[in-house]
This record gives structure tokens, C-alpha cells and sequence, in this order.
């Protein structure tokens, strides 16, 4: 065709609509099976997954329920002996409190087969001791006097346990009454090390404190206005410091008692509602300090 100049034109294309996708197969796969992709990326759910994907925090996590079960499971059977009493119910017994101990008990025993290569870091610990030892030599003989101590207790737990399980032979099994003492023998050595790491936890304040001292002298004298300035990396250190410290000493202040109780022929508890108070703080404390060790470190500002 020609317009009026005499100029050949042609027809202008027309856009049709789009036909609308078909509810395919493949979209109903991507609604159902790829329903994840609506779900945000999570630093929590990071931070959950490598923490618990290491050996330390998983047994951290199962130490805080077996304590919380030994605290909830007095609680459990006094409700049934009141409520029997009451006439609500016809036995004293709690059916609830008796699961909750399995669970608790299930979950002890596991965590002392878990410990069954216990001994190898403890080894790798001591070599390194000698190789990169601590700032002062008090610090040096008291983490050996700790490692001696863990080779001590180790060996004398796994003894216990296997043959506790009857799983060595009967020729190197001790009597049930020897191996009731390689157990008590077995938290002594525990104790020892318990009552070492407080001294050695003292020994670190003392050091600290000293490093927190110089900061400040030091950021004085940079400001030189008389004030320290408190947010350098190096004071965040100190700060993040002083907590992991506070973290081990309250763990300890729960495994004290644990240890005296567990190293004495007839314990030193006759409630075991104290077992599970002493060891929910030492499990709380000692998974506050982990879930703070495994964050992501916060980005240093140029």
C-alpha cells in the first residue's frame, strides 16, 4: 500500500494479550515443594544449626534438658502425692514423672558414651600446653595439674560405664562393689579439676584486669583529653572477656557441688532435686557461654 505521498506503508503489528500460563506440573512444584522460597534467610537458624553441628554444643543442649528433667520430675511426683492425698487421684504415683526420668536417664547415659573419646583433646590440650604455654607459669602448672586430672578421670569413667553395661569381658570386669569406688574415684579427679579452675579463673581476672588497665592509660594518653575511649576493639575484647570468664565461673559454682556430691560413698545430697538445681546452672551457663563463642563476629567499621 501507498499513503498520499506516494510512500509505501505498512500495517502496524498489533499486540494480542498474552494467553495466561497454564497451571502446570511445574508450577504446582514450585508452590508446594518450593514453598521454602517464601521463607526469609534466618542468622539465628545459621547460628542454631553451627552451634549444634558441633560435638560441644549438642552435649551443652542435652545437659540443660537432663538437669531441667531432674528438676521437673520432684515437682511432678510431689503434685501426685498431694493430689493422692486429696483423693483426686488413686495412686501417688506420677505416670508423667516416670517418663520425664527415662527421657533424663537415656539422655545421661548417652552423653558418658559420647564422652568415650573424651581423652583425645585432652592429650592434644596438654601438647599444645608445652609448646604455646599460658602468660605466666602459675597458669601453666595449674592447667597441668588439670590435665593430670582428666587423664584420671577419663579412663576411670569409661571403665565404669563399660562395665557398668557389662560390655567388657567378665575376666576384666571389677566387682559391682570396685567398680561403685572407680566411679567415686573417677569424679574426685573431676572435683580436682573443678577446684583448679577456679583458681585458674582468679589468675585470668587478675590478668585482665591488668590488660583493661593499660587500655585505659593508653587510650588516655591518644584522647589526651583525660578521658579513655571505650570502643576499640581491644576494650570489646576485654568486655566479651569478662562475660566468657563470669560464664565459666557460674558454671563451676554448679559443678562444685556435683563433684563433692558424686565423690563421697553416700553423697552428699538426699534430694536429687538439688542435683538437678546445681546441674541446670552449671548446663545454663555453660550454653550461654557456647551460643555466645559460636556468634558471627559483628563487622569492624573502617
Amino acid at each position: 500500500m501507498r499513503n498520499a505521498f506516494g510512500l509505501a506503508s505498512f500495517p502496524q503489528e498489533t499486540t494480542m494479550p498474552l494467553p495466561s500460563r497454564p497451571f502446570t506440573l511445574a508450577k504446582l512444584n514450585d508452590s508446594v515443594l518450593g514453598a521454602f522460597a517464601l521463607v526469609p534467610e534466618s542468622q539465628t537458624l545459621d547460628h542454631v544449626v553451627r552451634y549444634l553441628s558441633t560435638w560441644s554444643g549438642s552435649d551443652k543442649l542435652f545437659m540443660v534438658v537432663q538437669y531441667l528433667v531432674k528438676l521437673i520430675t520432684p515437682i511432678l511426683e510431689l503434685r501426685a502425692r498431694i493430689q493422692y492425698r486429696a483423693g483426686f487421684r488413686g495412686t501417688p504415683k506420677s505416670a508423667a514423672a516416670e517418663k520425664w526420668a527415662s527421657l533424663g536417664s537415656l539422655i545421661g547415659d548417652s552423653r558418658i558414651l559420647w564422652r568415650t573419646w573424651g581423652l583425645l583433646p585432652i592429650i592434644q590440650w596438654l601438647i599444645a600446653l608445652e609448646r604455646t604455654p599460658p602468660p605466666t607459669k602459675y597458669l601453666q602448672t595449674i592447667e597441668r595439674l588439670q590435665g593430670l586430672s582428666m587423664l584420671i578421670y577419663y579412663p576411670l569413667e569409661h571403665l565404669y560405664y563399660f562395665t557398668s553395661h557389662s560390655i567388657l569381658p567378665s575376666r576384666f570386669s571389677p566387682s559391682p562393689s570396685a567398680n561403685a569406688k572407680i566411679a567415686v574415684w573417677s569424679c574426685r579427679a573431676w572435683a580436682a579439676y573443678v577446684v583448679l579452675q577456679f583458681l585458674h579463673l582468679r589468675e585470668d581476672w587478675k590478668l585482665l584486669k591488668l590488660r583493661e588497665r593499660a587500655l585505659r592509660r593508653d587510650s588516655t594518653k591518644t584522647t589526651g583529653d583525660g578521658e579513655s575511649s571505650l570502643t576499640s576493639p581491644e576494650h570489646t575484647e576485654v568486655a566479651q572477656r569478662k562475660n566468657a570468664i563470669w560464664d565459666e565461673f557460674m558454671v563451676n559454682v554448679g559443678y562444685l557441688p556435683l563433684t563433692l556430691h558424686w565423690s563421697l560413698q553416700n553423697g552428699l545430697f538426699t534430694s536429687e532435686a538439688w542435683v538437678g538445681i546445681f546441674g541446670t546452672i552449671a548446663a545454663l551457663n555453660s550454653f550461654r557461654g557456647g551460643w555466645t563463642a559460636t556468634a558471627s563476629p559483628l563487622p569492624r567499621t573502617q
